[in-house]
């Protein structure tokens, strides 16, 4: 049987020889055995079950979860001159009539079809006037309720394959099964553990990285101009972040597509053509894309946000380098995809029990993102516990040269934090105490009389919270399971606190000289007076003061004018129409919170502030402007808020002065803000902003009003 199954390998797949597992499975299929088969992404799952539909009598069955799906492989058999087709919902009448006759006359060896196919009578009838050779559960995963991609129809067939006058031999195949989704297809389906075949998930081309804390937008851009005409998939976590991005690169020349499901069927079809023969280079996409394409030249996956869970995003990653060639997937996290993921979860039709799993799933995913293990091994290790795996040498883990820095002390400190806290709480209110945040909630929870509160007060916040995420990744602390999970002692931390063993962690983190933190709560009470200000004279908020400004107001609490002037962003004229104002509610801030004010704090350096200079301050700064400095390096250095130094170089602009736009905006951009300006006015910035790609600022969008003006 193997001698004519290697035969058919060349004959209708042009092989010589099969991969891991394959001549396994054939095998165990040929010898009438239900048989599950986990293979990687790119392993060749479709050659398990095409080889013995063509040497078994009678027709294989195939359920498939997607139609695009079913078409490909179609395609790819008919064209290999292997008789089959698919009954979906996409045939007319007509055509659903004549491949309905074609499957009763036996002239198909293999129909793909969708699950909910049988639960049609009329199929099921079908099926029990012809002889079926095999049924395939494709993308077995979604018939696990513990899977990633649960479907209840899948699970229904099985009920409905009582109906079958004779059960066929059932084969199972999916690249993405942890053990108790594989249990669970063993168990729906009647197969053995002997005869399960797991070849391993490792995908030795492909070289996994994590890029936290970047300008995710200017990533995209450099890494694209380096693999230039490379095919790519970049996947975003919603619609509109998949059209902003496309529009983005389009903008850029770049050859790209999306799809998503707000876009209809035709768009689809065409889009994935598009892509899959090479008339567009980068895919950009929700997670609606993927399952089942068979494009072997993708040469990097992207994630520009953080999946739900490691299973979906190593099948998604795994649709890189299926030719064999090396090939990058990259993940660029951030921690406000977490709470996104979260609100998703919540928003869920999920019962209590599943949400419960999908928030394990996601803690499992945010870990990945701080371990310091061999990104691969991470992988492999969700998936087969057991595995007994070498560094893979190639993912930014294994090629971080950063030194091992000893974090055992901070550590032990986070230990006895999270135990004197009753390990009731979640990272972030940890990581505040140990600051040692005056918050208002630390204080209602008597948490500043923690003699661990302010243990960690010479790091920032930011911190403090990457090792707390470290050592929930590497297993010394563990999460629970919840909207709002809660961080506690690990086993794995008694040896540590034991003082058996020390703690070592890849960081560039170093305790930094004491700098005051800004608090919480006095910055939403500045931002309440700003509105209420703003609304009084009718201005935007940030027209009063910016954000940044009122960040700095609740990090040194200014009480006087020499101490306000000396705020980012808070000029004299400023300082005579509202600073009274702001200072009143940091002294009453102040006052109810009984918080010690150090006037050391206050000593900023000011470069300009003493300086005798006739020139008007905004064209100082449009003369650094001139001399090539970039608007943070003239905040930082004439100690103003970079609001108010893009403010001094457009007013310089409006007074006759010369100034090269192109260094701030491009054409296409220029075409977008004045576009959105049709659609809602010019009368106020945020209705614009919200109309354009994020990319395109606030600073971007005054600049073209402001040449739109001069010009016109």
């Amino acid at each position: 049987m193997l001698a004519q199954a290697e035969q058919y390998l060349r004959q209708y797949f042009g092989y010589t020889s099969f991969r891991s597992g394959q001549k396994e499975i054939i095998q165990n299929l040929l010898e009438s055995h239900n048989t599950l088969g986990i293979l990687p992404t790119g392993g060749g799952k479709s050659l398990c079950f095409q080889i013995p539909a063509l040497m078994l009598p009678g027709t294989a069955i195939v359920i498939s979860p997607l139609i695009s799906l079913m078409k490909d492989q179609v395609d790819a058999l008919t064209t290999a001159d292997i008789p089959a087709t698919f009954i979906n919902s996409s045939l007319t009448q007509q055509e659903y009539n004549e491949r309905m006759a074609g499957i009763r006359n036996g002239e198909f060896k293999l129909v793909y079809a969708a699950p909910e196919r049988f639960e049609s009578d009329s199929f099921v009838n079908l099926l029990n006037r012809i002889q079926v050779s095999m049924i395939v559960f494709d993308e077995a995963h979604c018939i696990s309720q513990w899977g990633h991609d649960f479907r209840p129809s899948y699970r229904s067939i099985v009920t409905n394959l009582g109906s079958l006058h004779e059960r066929p031999i059932i084969a199972a195949l999916t690249a993405t099964a942890t053990k108790d989704v594989a249990d669970d297809i063993r168990d729906l389906l009647h197969i053995h553990e002997s005869d399960s075949f797991i070849t391993g998930f490792a995908r030795e081309n492909l070289a996994f990285h994590i890029k936290k804390g970047i300008n995710k937008r200017e990533f995209i851009n450099q890494y694209i101009k380096k693999h230039r005409d490379e095919s790519g998939i970049i996947y975003t976590s919603s619609r509109k972040e998949a059209d902003q991005l496309f529009n983005h690169l389009k903008t850029q020349n770049y050859s790209v597509a999306k799809y998503h499901a707000g876009m209809n069927e035709k768009e689809r079809i065409n889009a994935q053509n598009d892509f899959v023969y090479d008339k567009a280079d980068i895919m950009i996409a929700t997670n609606a894309f993927g399952m089942g394409i068979d494009k072997s030249n993708v040469r990097f996956v992207i994630h520009y946000n953080l999946p739900r869970n490691i299973e979906a995003y190593y099948q998604e990653a795994g649709r890189a380098g299926r030719d064999g060639d090396n090939s990058e997937c990259i993940l660029l996290f951030s921690p406000q995809d977490v709470q996104l993921q979260k609100f998703l979860i919540e928003e869920s039709n999920l019962d209590s029990q599943k949400r419960e799993q999908e928030y394990n799933k996601l803690k499992q995913m945010v870990s990945y993102c701080h371990t310091e293990k061999c990104l691969q091994t991470y992988i492999i290790e969700y998936f087969a516990p057991t595995s007994q795996l070498d560094n893979c040498g190639k993912c930014s883990n294994c090629l971080d040269e950063r030194e091992q820095v000893d974090i055992t002390k901070e550590s032990l400190m986070i230990f006895s934090c999270i135990k004197r806290m009753g390990e009731r709480f979640g990272v972030t209110l940890t990581a505040q105490v140990l600051k040692g945040s005056q918050n208002k909630r630390i204080r209602e929870f008597n948490f500043d009389k923690l003699s661990t509160y302010g243990l960690l007060k010479a790091y920032k916040e930011k911190g403090i919270v990457d090792i707390i995420n470290y050592l929930l990744a590497e297993g010394y602390l563990s999460l629970t399971d919840s909207k709002y999970p809660i961080v506690k002692l690990a086993e794995r931390a008694l040896p540590v606190l034991k003082q058996q063993e020390m703690l070592f962690m890849k960081t560039t983190i170093q305790a930094p000289s004491i700098e005051a933190e800004e608090n919480s709560d006095l910055f939403n009470a500045l931002r309440t007076l700003r509105k209420k200000i703003a609304e009084d004279e009718k201005v935007p908020p940030y027209v009063v003061f910016p954000d940044t400004t009122l960040r700095e107001m609740s990090q040194y609490y200014p009480l006087d004018e020499t101490s306000m002037l000396r705020i980012k962003g808070v000029g004299q004229v400023k300082y005579e129409k509202y600073g009274e104002a702001f200072m009143e509610e940091i002294k009453s801030f102040v006052s109810e919170q009984n918080i010690q004010v150090e006037n050391s704090a206050l000593q900023l350096e000011a470069e300009d502030q003493n300086a005798v200079n006739e020139t008007p301050s905004y064209l100082m700064s449009y003369q650094y402007y001139l001399d090539g400095l970039t608007v943070n390096e003239i905040a930082q250095k004439r100690k103003f808020s970079p609001v108010t130094i893009q403010d001094h170089i457009l007013r310089a602009a409006k007074e006759g002065f010369e100034l090269d736009w192109t260094k701030i905006f491009d054409e296409h951009i220029e075409a977008f803000v004045l576009e959105a300006v049709k659609k809602v006015g010019k009368n106020k910035l945020k209705p614009i902003k919200e109309e354009l790609p994020p990319e395109i600022d606030y600073f971007m969008i005054k600049a073209v009003l402001m040449k739109d003006e001069i010009v016109n």
